[in-house]
């Protein structure tokens, strides 16, 4: 029968149980755990010289002949991985579906302390309980939530990795260890077909003793935990699909190595007319339909390039949305939106782009209605797809970054004094100062902003609120 994989990898950290872990999966005939193959300062062991005859230095100028050789082993053999071990076999692991995944966790909390123990003490493994030494540690509050931070980011990098490709992985928790059933469970998850009848008896715990006992200022835990969001209870929800680059979009200078990475619904036109002011040339001379590789090709070709997004004030930018994707579409997928939503959601819209008889009563009314929409879009709760013109400009900056990350974030209200200083840097000391576009809107903002409005628009895009520091519109 094939055997699932040819080889096996312990997710665990510090003081979680792993060295019992790989004594009891060293217990089956066949399979080998070879310790911390890949701890950035020695290969398995601290006191050995090699794994499976691959040295330090050998390792460290190719990590993959390890690998290869724990996969060429004649045992079905595997090793613990710690999130600060040999970062550049991390992807080959994780996208190996060839590769059994398991995924050792603990109560950071008690693996801390554990951890501190061990640091004062000196004593990382215990076999004989004559020998145990015992200490008092001090509780650090700053350095435990950096301990749980790092615990909690590596776990969630190893979930959507493991997502993401589709695979699954094998997870045992601390207090599992002791669980023959459980760890002859890990072994046929492995594919090996043998169990344990005893596990091993050699390895002791350390620190049986309650919390209070361990930790010197044990008052100074409760104070740590009460800050620690741990369940993510002041966490904003986010259901908004990642978005791409959307490198298409991108406008540069014909002259001036400028680059505007423009966000939908914001203030394109006024930001695309300053930037032909520059080049004394008309908007349609600037240069557009970037890919990767043509953008790739203009950063190399104008060095001291500069590249700039600008945000707008949510109210504004949902408001411009409204106007421009709904109200003023008069055919493609937006007038079909709008259909919809007349139709389905029952939304008081005109059926055509605003005529002479259109009020700001209706404008109001329409624009809180389809702010109600927003709402339930960007949570998932509609048919209709997430729109980058309403969706938050926070997932779309995130998007920029896989690609181009902006040398400046420029706010609307501040172009005035930012633009121009921005051209400065590339040489444009005569850049003229940005002028606003009409926006051609059928009723002002100005004209229907109330409370209510303010309120919703908080509520909807708190992310955006929240990460670029605005305040209430007017």
């Amino acid at each position: 029968m094939t055997k699932p994989f040819d080889y096996f990898v312990v997710f665990a950290e510090m003081r979680t149980g792993s060295n019992f872990l790989e004594a009891n999966i060293n217990g089956f005939e066949g399979l080998s755990c070879l310790g911390e193959a890949f701890n950035p300062h020695f290969t398995g062991y601290p006191n050995k010289d090699d794994c499976l005859g691959v040295t330090l230095e050998q390792r460290t100028d190719d990590p993959q002949i390890l690998i290869d050789a724990v996969k060429a082993n004649d045992e079905l053999s595997g090793f613990r991985y710690f999130h600060d071990h040999e970062p550049r076999v991390l992807n080959t692991i994780l996208d190996d579906p060839r590769c059994a995944k398991i995924i050792l966790t603990r109560n950071p909390l008690d693996s801390y302390v554990s951890w501190k123990i061990a640091q004062a003490t000196g004593q990382w493994k215990l076999t004989d309980v004559r020998r145990r030494r015992d200490s008092k540690v001090k509780f650090d509050g700053v350095e435990f939530r950096r301990h749980v931070e790092k615990l909690q980011d590596f776990q969630v990098s190893l979930m959507r990795s493991l997502q993401v490709s589709g695979q699954t992985a094998f997870y045992i928790a601390y207090e599992d260890l002791h669980d023959i059933q459980v760890m002859n469970g890990l072994a046929k998850f492995i594919g090996h077909p043998g169990e344990l009848d005893e596990l091993n008896q050699k390895l002791k715990r350390q620190n049986p003793s309650p919390l209070s006992e361990k930790v010197s200022n044990f008052g100074d835990v409760t104070l740590a935990l009460a800050e620690l969001d741990r369940f993510n209870l002041n966490r904003t929800p986010n259901f908004e699909p990642r978005h791409g680059a959307a490198v298409p979009s991108y406008v540069a200078c014909a002259v001036a190595p400028l680059l505007f990475l423009p966000l939908r619904s914001g203030p394109q036109a006024t930001v695309m007319q300053w930037m032909a002011q520059i080049d004394r040339i008309e908007p349609d001379g600037l240069i557009r339909g970037f890919s990767q590789k043509s953008l790739r090709q203009w950063k190399k070709g104008l060095k001291g390039h500069r590249s700039f997004t600008v945000i707008r004030h949510p109210v504004v930018r949902v408001h411009a949305a409204f106007c421009d994707c709904i109200l003023a579409a008069e055919q493609g997928v937006y007038k079909k939106i709008r259909n919809t939503l007349r139709r389905v959601y029952k939304m008081p819209l005109p059926k055509d782009p605003p005529g002479a008889d259109y009020t700001a009563e209706d404008h109001k009314a329409g624009f809180l209605a389809f702010l109600g929409f927003v709402k339930a879009n960007l949570a998932g709760q509609t048919g209709i797809r997430q729109d980058a013109h309403w969706a938050s400009q926070t997932t779309a900056l995130q998007g920029f970054a896989d690609v181009a990350l902006p040398d400046m974030i420029v706010r609307e209200d501040e172009m005035m004094s930012y633009l121009p200083a921005l051209a400065m840097q590339v040489g444009r000391m005569d850049a003229p100062d940005p002028v606003a576009v009409d926006l051609g809107h059928p009723v002002a903002l100005e004209a229907i902003y109330d409370d209510e409005i303010e309120k919703l628009c908080q509520d909807i895009y708190k992310r955006d609120y929240i990460a670029f520091g605005f305040e209430t519109w007017k």
